[in-house]
């Protein structure tokens, strides 16, 4: 598990306070002291939103993105986003590559809502998620998730002040899940999943992504008895032996079980665990192709911390490996090393499930049958989109934005397949031009993500602003 000390720790020791007396918030005062510290001075925020702490960008993890490359790639985003079932049907190895590079960080929320199936989830339940939340919960899970608010990343600006906008928001999706599955209730891992959605995205699609995320993409992670965890703990240990067999081999030697260093990793789906920069890049490619995401990102990790005899010199014994483990080298989990490898390492969706179903028959010899009984998981947007074909009224964006082609540089340098990708410009003036008065913020956007796209955007099929019913909140 992850220090307690940096306040990104699955602990279950559970504090005596609470956040409010009805848990719609309390004051909305900056109180540092009672959420990971005191900041001296004034407190110097990164682009990410981090104040401090392990995952505070330091700005040497990777290269800035030129900005007309991401101009470039949130016109190809936008269009991808308003013909999201032709390029999910068509196309998918496309938009595998571009999550594969990084979703721009103006889109990220939306592009998430869209890969997990969320955005189709809230169309068919309209005023579900208000129902949900005007109810007052269970108070035992109440009272649970609100002694937990404050351990979910206390140095970003979102959730450091007690009571503020970041924690009640987060009080409400985690409230609102217990009541849409009673059955399985809450779980602390779930915390810091609808957290990380809360920073790109409001309330309501957050708490449809997550609910995606923990029916599809993770299906019986958080049910009592982590079963499913301990399942996939045996999947990447057996995956291990073919990926690193001097790695394997030290873990069988000193009978480090699974669970022991993986569960945090996969519950979490590495939001505590990895540099943010690293976080969201992985993100990215685990709600577009799925679980195997999680197990590449694992077996990378054991690979370069346990791979080779060198290293395991100093680590003779069950302690020492789990320390290993505990504090891996910064350079492994290096957003573009670590993205590359992941890329590059060879586990499918098909030795997963070869995998899963040896081990269930494992499972069933030893213990029985399981007592959770998960739906079958859906390895990414592709198989969650094929299982249930969303109509095209579900997948509408209210206001549907078209780029200007403009944005897209007439060059000698752009790529073949970059030409082919960008539209050609038509001869005809664009039907309607918004030029924004004043600038739009966006507060679940990180205070310096350039948006360089207001600049130059058509509305089209819509007669709503961008202040209509159906806030835009994305860019």
């Amino acid at each position: 598990m992850a220090k307690t000390e940096q306040g990104n720790g699955l602990d279950m020791r559970g504090g005596t306070e609470k956040l409010t007396e009805n848990g719609k918030g309390g004051s909305y005062g900056s109180d540092p002291e009672v959420n990971g510290g005191a900041v001296p001075g004034e407190r110097q925020v990164d682009k990410y939103g981090f104040t401090g702490g392990a995952q505070q960008y330091s700005g040497d993890s990777a290269g800035q993105i030129p900005i007309e490359v991401l101009r470039q790639r949130e016109a190809k985003w936008l269009e991808m986003l308003n013909s999201w079932d032709k390029w999910m049907a068509k196309k998918h190895k496309k938009v595998k590559e571009r999550c594969q590079k990084g979703i721009p960080p103006s889109l990220r929320g939306r592009a998430w809502l869209y890969l997990t199936g969320g955005k189709v989830r809230r169309e068919q339940n309209q005023g579900k998620f208000q129902e949900l939340d005007s109810q007052p919960g269970d108070p035992k899970w109440v009272d649970i998730i609100e002694r937990d608010l404050h351990r979910q990343f206390p140095f970003h600006e979102m959730f450091a002040a007690r009571g503020g906008h970041g924690q009640q928001d987060l009080f409400r999706v985690l409230k609102a899940y217990t009541l849409h599955r009673p059955e399985e209730g809450y779980c602390q891992a779930q915390a810091p999943i609808a957290a990380v959605l809360l920073m790109h995205m409001p309330a309501e699609d957050a708490f449809w992504t997550l609910v995606q995320i923990c029916e599809k993409y993770l299906p019986g992670y958080y049910s009592t008895g982590l079963e499913a965890i301990q399942l996939d703990g045996e999947i990447l240990y057996a995956l291990l032996r073919r990926v690193s067999p001097v790695a394997h081999r030290h873990l069988k030697k000193h009978k480090l079980e699974p669970i022991l260093y993986m569960t945090e990793w996969f519950m979490c789906a590495f939001s505590r665990t990895l540099p943010w920069a690293s976080v969201l890049r992985v993100w990215d490619m685990f709600l577009c192709e799925g679980v195997k995401i999680l197990f590449r990102v694992g077996l990378v990790l054991l690979k370069c911390m346990l791979g080779s005899q060198e290293k395991l010199k100093t680590r003779q014994g069950l302690y020492e490996t789990m320390e290993l483990l505990r504090a891996i080298e910064p350079q492994y989990m290096q957003e573009s090393f670590l993205v590359h490898e992941v890329i590059e390492l060879q586990v499918s969706e098909k030795d997963i499930e070869k995998e899963h179903h040896a081990q269930l028959r494992r499972w069933k010899e030893t213990h029985g049958d399981l007592h959770c009984k998960s739906p079958p998981r859906m390895h990414g947007a592709k198989a969650i989109m094929a299982a249930e074909p969303p109509s095209r009224q579900d997948l509408k964006q209210m206001p549907t934005i078209i780029v200007d082609s403009l944005l897209v540089p007439k060059t000698d340098g752009v790529k073949a397949g970059d030409a082919k990708e960008s539209r050609k410009t038509k001869e005809e003036k664009p039907k309607k031009t918004i030029l924004p008065q004043q600038e739009i913020v966006n507060p679940y956007l990180p205070p310096t993500d350039p948006s360089p796209l207001l600049k130059h955007m058509t509305i089209e099929g819509s007669k709503e602003s961008l202040s209509s019913v159906e806030h835009d909140t994305y860019l």
